[in-house]
């Protein structure tokens, strides 16, 4: 048959290239329908950008929970022990305060005074690891913590300092370390999100905290709900079905994605129009696996009451738990769980602290019990932190200012030491002194575990090569098991 009969034409066919594919997109909704229908075949199939990817080494954890304590706990009421600090509880502060405007001069003249903790530590577990009454279910897993004293970063307020542990920068949009982590490794199911992020913050970086800026959009995270609103209530946004059947939504989604791609054709290439055809695909899969994931009630009672689920004070953040380890089971590369910012205590730490701590300690321990019961514990990198601390002086008598100079993070699972304490402050928990740890070397780490080289995980964009990590970054070897 000759091409002119091909395409029913008697003489030649005069066509330029988009013209051409024009014509040609509308079968592209069908090729995805078959792409679709015909996963027993993988091999005929191009990966999509999601699609599991080899590491370049021997991962340890296979996925990340990232809990994100919004606002900055306290390391002297929480994991760093200072004997010499509730000692000289009271006394002038002996220490340069640093100076991050022009009116700490003039609050630097008079010292303010050292605050003890007004919690009781304790050594927990056959590690002898010290924690604070303020965390007692945290406590019953110390063998599990791997707890890193040692933090310290840049940025005295909080937009500056959530943004460089979220993205490894603040002064440009940068990718979020889910992100690049999906980038490296994609995702073990096709049916959800390779990052997905649990009441996210507005504030502070908003967005960007689990955006993929210059990356494709396919790994930027899939926020549900945000953290003014009850988990209980939240929904995957653009999810519902409007009660079509799957044969007559898989049509018009055909009929949006040919519209989109003649869009597309004519734009020659634009990464926003690739990312929306790619999450309307997405949207289309999650649909058979997602809702029932963000179902509870096919859990146990045992285990909705290891997570406090039922409990008015810890109801919400351990449904926001429990679900992180549904869609770590699932197959999401990267989740996030966040508490609000709640944890910023300028005046009255010890209302403040003890109402989030009541809120996030047993839901945290159980999450760690859950995961380790089911066996997931060893290849699930578990991480607990924030932007930064809180100083050993009082601010307006019975609270504490922010702390970048010296901080606490803990570890469990994934590939590290339990059971441990990694690092020092000084006799006061103001500075990290000995064993530093920069929230670069925190990130290197992380991707070290997931067997990823934080060197070799690049992206070219805007002529030359970013990583999460920018010039900078050391593993920490120490913590490693």
């Amino acid at each position: 048959m000759s091409m002119n009969n091909f395409f029913g034409h008697p003489g030649p066919i005069r066509l330029d290239r988009r013209t051409l594919l024009k014509r040609a997109a509308a079968g592209f909704g069908y090729l995805a329908f078959t792409g679709l229908c015909a996963e027993a075949s993988p091999p005929s199939a191009s990966p999509g950008p999601l699609s599991p990817k080899t590491p370049h080494h021997r991962p340890r954890a296979k996925r990340v929970i990232f809990l994100f304590m919004h606002g900055g706990p306290s390391q002297t009421d929480t994991f760093d022990y200072k004997p010499r600090l509730h000692r000289e509880n009271g006394r002038p502060c002996p220490f340069k305060l640093p100076n991050v405007s022009a009116a700490d001069n003039e609050k630097n003249r008079k010292p303010p005074p050292l605050l003890g903790s007004p919690w009781k530590f304790r050594r927990h577990g056959a590690s002898g690891l010290w924690v604070s009454d303020l965390l007692p279910e945290i406590a019953t897993c110390a063998d599990d913590l791997c707890v890193i004293r040692s933090l310290h970063t840049e940025g005295q307020a909080h937009g500056e300092a959530t943004l460089r542990l979220h993205t490894g920068a603040s002064n440009l949009v940068r990718p979020s370390v889910g992100s690049w982590v999906t980038y490296g490794l994609g995702s073990e199911n096709g049916n959800l999100p390779g990052f997905v992020t649990i009441c996210p913050p507005r504030a502070h970086g908003g967005v960007q905290n689990y955006s993929s800026a210059f990356l494709p959009t396919a790994y930027q995270g899939t926020a549900i709900g945000t953290a003014d609103v009850p988990i209980a209530q939240a929904e995957i946004p653009f999810l519902k079905n409007l009660d079509l059947s799957q044969a007559r939504q898989r049509r018009q989604l055909d009929l949006i994605q040919r519209l989109n791609r003649e869009h597309l054709a004519d734009a020659r290439r634009d990464p926003n129009i690739e990312g929306l055809i790619e999450s309307f695909e997405l949207a289309f899969r999650m649909q058979s696996e997602a809702p029932g994931l963000m179902q509870l009630e096919g859990e146990s009672p045992a285990t909705k009451a290891l997570y406090g689920i039922g409990r008015e004070e810890t109801d919400d953040f351990g449904r926001q738990c429990l679900l992180a380890r549904r869609f770590a089971e699932a197959g999401v590369r990267y989740i996030q769980v966040s508490t609000g910012y709640k944890w910023d205590q300028h005046k009255d730490l010890v209302a403040g602290h003890n109402k989030i701590a009541r809120a996030t300690d047993r839901p945290i321990a159980g999450l760690l019990k859950d995961l380790k019961g089911r066996g997931l514990l060893d290849d699930t990198l578990v991480i607990w932190g924030a932007e930064f601390g809180r100083t050993p002086f009082a601010e307006g008598g019975n609270g504490r200012d922010h702390n970048p100079q010296g901080f606490t993070m803990w570890l469990a699972g994934g590939g590290v030491r339990g059971g441990m304490a990694h690092g020092e402050t000084d006799e006061y928990g103001h500075r990290a002194i000995a064993d530093k740890v920069h929230v670069h070397d925190l990130h290197a780490t992380v991707l070290h575990l997931l067997g990823l080289n934080h060197e070799r995980l690049t992206y070219r964009y805007s002529g030359r090569d970013f990583r999460l990590t920018d010039v900078y970054g050391e593993v920490v070897q120490a913590i490693l098991a």
